[in-house]
């Protein structure tokens, strides 16, 4: 799967990228018909320690999924953003073939 990372605010170095393709490349397992995914990571600029901003926008046939987390690491994020992405894909797998 294609997945398109853009990094706001800041300079995403390849290990992180790496990593994250990695992990959506996981979606494939669950919903095989994913089109696209579009990644945007964000720094926030508060003194906040949770101040990473993961999203994902996931593109099916006939809809996108889209999900958003913040948290201290990228790396945190993303594994929180693709176990949620699993579960929304399922779910549209088990409806799909409900109406076959």
């Amino acid at each position: 799967m294609k997945v398109n990372t853009q990094s706001v605010n800041f300079t995403a170095d390849r290990k992180l990228i790496d990593f994250i393709q990695k992990r959506m490349d996981k979606l494939d397992m669950f919903y095989d018909k994913v089109i696209q995914s579009d990644v945007y990571l964000k720094v926030e600029n508060t003194s906040d320690k949770e101040n990473k901003v993961f999203e994902a926008r996931v593109r099916v046939p006939g809809d996108s999924f889209i999900v958003k987390k913040q948290c201290k690491t990228f790396e945190e994020g993303t594994d929180m953003a693709v176990s949620s992405l699993e579960r929304q894909l399922k779910k549209r797998k088990e409806k799909l073939r409900a109406h076959i």
